[in-house]
């Protein structure tokens, strides 16, 4: 088995309806996922701090219901650093319930 990535996309820019319907769409697909792979990886839209509690709250007990197979997500944009994030995370076994914001430019430098 290996890593699943589910990409949510179309998420409402509300926290509650977001996270409403990220629990109605989304959490099947989720625990479909998880069924036959070692560990999922959320990759969310970038939002603001308002949607950080309800995201968590997922990815936290996503990864408790999955244990010992992993769960966490990566909120962000920015295809590269989406990628470098997920590379990470295949190389960090003792990593779950989290979520890791990229936006591209944290880190560089000029």
């Amino acid at each position: 088995m290996a890593t699943a990535v589910l990409r949510i996309e179309g998420l409402p820019p509300a926290p509650l309806d977001a996270a409403a319907a990220f629990f109605a769409e989304n959490l099947p697909a989720a625990r479909t996922a998880l069924a036959s792979a070692d560990s999922l990886v959320l990759v969310l839209p970038p939002a603001d701090h308002a949607h950080r509690a309800w995201r968590l709250a997922a990815v936290q007990e996503l990864a408790r219901e999955a244990a010992p197979r992993r769960v966490n997500a990566i909120a962000g944009g920015a295809p590269d650093a989406i990628d470098a994030a997920l590379a990470y995370l295949d190389g960090a076994p003792g990593v779950t319930g989290q979520i890791l914001a990229v936006d591209g430019k944290s880190g560089e430098m000029d």
